[in-house]
């Protein structure tokens, strides 16, 4: 899974914002601290998403500072801007000076990291990427690099399975139903698809998917969906693969004055999950960004004892959220 600009949109639309992200350092047991660190690495972490523009992502930056600073560790942050270049520059920078203990990046380019990467082992810096080793060029854990990844085949799938189980719950096991996808180009979109479609046919044989669009913003996903409404009026199921599709689909509906029985969001907004409450959303399969900050966090704070242990393969934890809880 690659770690571009395409999952910056995935991730914006999962955005938990930092006010939420900040109740993990409020709500962290210290006692939880790695079990003892390398006294000859400093207690501080690099953090280097990205861009820090997406709310997701800042709202992450805020959270670190307040988790780690609940361990007894200093945060220092990193905005790269979606420069590759700069990204690389800069964390060689403040690895090579001896002021990292440990590194966390969300990759621009994850190849452009691999002399990075080389350079933090030879140093004992234990680093966090985000992605799977094969964007790295390896075959598995690694001596001082942790992997952590969004499965997008189990995301899909549960996203998939929902749905058939709106279908089924609510008309009966049919229905016409509208996917919107993310677009092409985008992190982990055909390990989605194939396994949202296979789970939605398995829990609902009878559904028919009657249309699928490609939505990214909130505005033209409300539009798009208006016009697909026009051609096919009977679609009375949605299958949404991020918060703006889904809530671009929610306006769509409102506006044609139609009711939308079933729609399943991949996503985790706040808006998404009031969504759910009220019962406008069946729905969500939300990405657990406090408990991924959390596990990234203590993971690196327990390989600084021995740098050269091999590291882990993550997956960014995931949650179906119903009204029922």
């Amino acid at each position: 899974m690659s770690i571009d600009r395409a999952r910056t949109r995935t991730l914006t639309g999962l955005a938990i914002g930092a006010a939420s992200l900040m109740l993990v350092a409020a709500c962290g047991d210290s006692s939880s601290t790695s079990t003892g660190t390398s006294t000859s690495l400093p207690k501080t972490i690099v953090f280097s998403p990205i861009s820090l523009q997406p709310p997701a992502l800042k709202g992450l930056s805020e959270g670190l500072k307040g988790y780690a600073g609940s361990k007894g560790w200093d945060v220092v942050i990193q905005d790269p801007n979606f420069n590759a270049s700069k990204q690389v520059q800069a964390l060689t920078e403040v690895i090579s000076s001896g002021r990292a203990g440990a590194a966390w990046v969300i990759a621009v380019a994850p190849a452009a990291l691999k002399p990075l990467l080389a350079t933090a082992k030879g140093k004992g810096i234990p680093v966090l990427v985000n992605g799977k080793p094969e964007e790295y060029g390896s075959s598995g854990p690694q001596p001082g690099i942790t992997f952590d990844y969004i499965d997008y085949t189990a995301a899909g799938t549960a996203t998939g399975e929902q749905t058939g189980k709106c279908i089924t719950e609510k008309s009966g096991g049919k229905a016409k139903v509208l996917w919107l996808q993310q677009p092409q180009g985008q992190a982990g979109k055909e390990e989605f698809d194939a396994a949202a479609k296979a789970a939605l046919l398995a829990a609902a044989p009878d559904a028919e998917i009657v249309q699928t669009l490609q939505v990214a913003e909130r505005a033209k996903g409300q539009t798009d969906v208006g016009a697909a409404l026009q051609g096919h009026p009977d679609i009375t199921a949605v299958m949404a693969q991020n918060d703006e599709a889904g809530l671009g689909a929610i306006g769509a509906f409102k506006a044609a004055g139609k009711k939308l029985p079933c729609l399943v969001d991949y996503g985790g907004s706040k808006e998404v999950l009031d969504g759910v409450k009220s019962g406008s959303i069946f729905a969500a399969v939300a990405l657990q960004f406090k408990a991924d900050l959390a596990q990234s966090f203590d993971t690196l704070a327990a390989m600084q004892s021995d740098p050269k242990a091999a590291g882990k393969v993550l997956t960014v934890p995931q949650k179906i959220i119903t009204a029922a809880g």
